[in-house]
């Protein structure tokens, strides 16, 4: 089996061909073929000589990630479902918006969490990506839309939300971060990158010390360590004082604010009284809020807010200062929402939306 060249860094690339061409500018050449014009055909790497793009095409592939299906709402959101080399699928969306567009990448196939209202948790952990396998879904997702060689036609966002916990994949991820930074390459700003954890402390502290890094979220959903334990087991690990004594002592660069997800569910964690400890909690943190309704599933037992509480939740927040949005559902019919991910194929989706 051919190996894949996306997700080499320049210099790994430069190791690549020293034994092929030694100048140094051939790997620059071919990092921004790869990453930049984002080639289908190695052939195609025109700055090279012919000679070297035929011994690399017969030796390597661009990418083994294959697009296995694609699932379009009437919101205009794409979800994707991607194959990997050894058969497992992993699932990347794209969200349009009037001014720059999203991607959601997913950085595990699965997940270990066991967050009780994310259909990914319900997989568990198959394995981790490698960094050309994150990579590789923006590189797919944007090659769908414009076509090799196309710049996309409105700004571009990266959010780390999908299937999986980054942090628990911090080399691969962080890898993959600096691929789209790089300058010669998709050259994606590290503030328009966003990374969501469920709360892995040590390495949010680890993340604090990286020259490149992204924009941090963190997936909350409770204000108490009793219910936080039940919805999300990560917390049995690293408790509330625990997560937001990393979050302010986290080091934020200008304008920079720390994102806090809120998952909103119908009885449970949606009183005035969640509201106001929410405040207590962030206290001393520049924090905004983003507040989720629930994507429901009917494999789990949770139920979404009534928008008047989500409503009163936010007006209770911004009372107190914090700036806080609802993040309105996007792709929910064709199960891309927000906790929905669970690589879903087509017959699934039938069954899912056929009602009972």
């Amino acid at each position: 089996m051919r190996e894949a060249l996306l997700g080499r860094t320049r210099e790994e690339l430069k190791e690549l061909l020293r034994a092929r061409d030694p100048k140094p500018y051939r790997a620059h050449q071919l990092f921004e073929a790869l990453h930049r014009r984002r080639i289908v055909d190695l052939r195609a790497a025109t700055d090279l000589p012919l000679p070297l793009r035929e011994a690399l095409a017969a030796e390597y592939v661009i990418t083994d990630v294959e697009v296995a299906d694609v699932f379009q709402a009437s919101d205009g959101t794409r979800r994707y479902l991607l194959r990997l080399r050894d058969g497992v699928r992993i699932e990347s969306v794209w969200i349009p918006e009037p001014y720059a567009d999203t991607i959601c990448l997913s950085t595990q196939a699965g997940c270990p969490l066991a967050c009780q209202f994310c259909m990914t948790a319900r997989l568990g952990l198959l394995r981790n990506l490698e960094a050309g396998e994150i990579v590789a879904q923006a590189w797919l997702i944007l090659n769908d839309l414009y076509g090799p060689e196309a710049k996309p036609k409105r700004g571009l966002n990266l959010v780390l939300m999908g299937m999986g916990e980054p942090l628990l994949n911090y080399e691969n991820v962080m890898k993959a971060i600096r691929l789209f930074c790089d300058s010669r390459g998709m050259n994606i700003s590290q503030r328009r990158i966003t990374l969501s954890t469920a709360g892995v402390v040590p390495r949010i502290r680890r993340l604090a010390t990286e020259p490149i890094r992204p924009e941090l979220a963190i997936s909350l959903a409770a204000t108490t360590n009793a219910l936080r334990d039940q919805l999300m087991p990560i917390n049995r690990r690293w408790p509330l004082e625990e997560l937001l004594a990393a979050c302010r002592a986290y080091p934020l660069r200008r304008n920079e604010w720390i994102s806090f997800e809120y998952v909103m569910l119908e009885g449970i964690n949606d009183g005035e009284e969640d509201a106001r400890r929410l405040i207590r909690l962030l206290r001393g943190i520049r924090a905004k809020v983003n507040v989720i309704p629930y994507n429901p599933a009917p494999e789990l037992p949770f139920a979404s807010s009534p928008e008047s509480r989500i409503a009163r939740f936010q007006q209770i927040l911004r009372a107190a200062g914090i700036p806080t949005f609802i993040r309105r559902p996007r792709g929910r019919e064709i199960a891309a929402a927000c906790g929905q991910l669970a690589a879903r194929q087509r017959e699934d989706l039938a069954a899912l939306l056929t009602p009972s």
